[in-house]
């Protein structure tokens, strides 16, 4: 079964890791912040709204932006409470944020492998890319690299025969193309399902953070898939207390090292 993964450059991802960094923040200011963001970048403008329990000036926002776009944009940045009704659902017990249905399933040997392959080439190459694992056929899309260097690179990584660029060498980033968060999900979830998205939300309260955390960790823990979902407001996922998969959601973005980081990859 072919699999596709996209360089943490990509700018989708640099929407989902600009949206990361900025819930960090957040919670930086709020260890409980709710946070809700959505971003959208390309061709020297980058649009933030921002839905939070905090508040945000451009002049929070700007430097994120920019140290994650690595090239000079526009910001236009919204910043507003989140709504009362949404609010007062977490002033006591932590509760469900959000519907959502979710499904974790085990990674194959494949998916790693890709997983490790795209790690490689952002190390090698960090510019925008995109990559497809077939079996042992390997397709490399990347951006700003000559035909030899990729081809030597492929070799080293165990593909001497991977397909480069078929389009020819081409330029990438947020400066030719457009970026949405949360538009990369099978990248970053594999076969994995959500009815929502991974990135821009803070994981106490929001499911489409903790639960799908939870549900993919089940998975790998058990070699099944595990299927699971909530309504807002539910303080208990399929038995499981909402506050112990936030917990648990929380504490694998920890280790991660926070919300950007977490922004890189998605679940693997």
């Amino acid at each position: 079964m072919a699999i596709e993964k996209v360089s943490k450059f990509h700018p989708d991802k640099i929407a989902d890791r600009i949206a990361g960094a900025i819930v960090d923040l957040a919670c930086s200011k709020n260890e409980n912040a709710t946070c809700a963001v959505e971003v959208l970048i390309g061709h020297g403008k980058c649009f933030v709204e921002i839905e939070s329990s905090e508040l945000f000036t451009d002049n929070e926002i700007k430097p994120i932006v920019d140290r994650i776009s690595e090239c000079p944009v526009k910001l236009e940045l919204i910043s507003v409470k989140q709504d009362p009704h949404l609010a007062e659902n977490q002033s006591g017990e932590v509760r469900c944020g959000d519907n959502g249905i979710f499904k974790g399933v085990p990674l194959t040997d494949e998916e790693k492998e890709i997983s490790r392959i795209t790690r490689a080439f952002d190390e090698k190459f960090p510019t925008d890319g995109k990559y497809i694992l077939d079996g042992r056929e390997l397709i490399v899309c990347q951006s700003n690299a000559t035909e030899k260097e990729l081809r030597e690179f492929c070799t080293e990584l165990g593909y001497p025969d991977a397909i480069i660029n078929p389009l020819g060498e081409w330029e990438g980033g947020s400066s030719t193309d457009c970026g949405c968060t949360n538009r990369k999900l099978g990248s970053d979830m594999a076969q994995s399902v959500t009815g929502g998205g991974l990135h821009g939300k803070d994981g106490r309260s929001k499911a489409d953070v903790c639960v799908n955390i939870y549900a993919f960790v089940k998975a790998q823990e058990l070699n099944r898939p595990v299927e699971m979902f909530c309504a807002i407001g539910d303080t208990e996922v399929n038995g499981t207390p909402f506050s112990e998969i936030s917990n648990f959601g929380l504490d694998y973005i920890k280790t991660l090292g926070g919300y950007e980081s977490f922004a890189e990859y998605g679940l693997y």
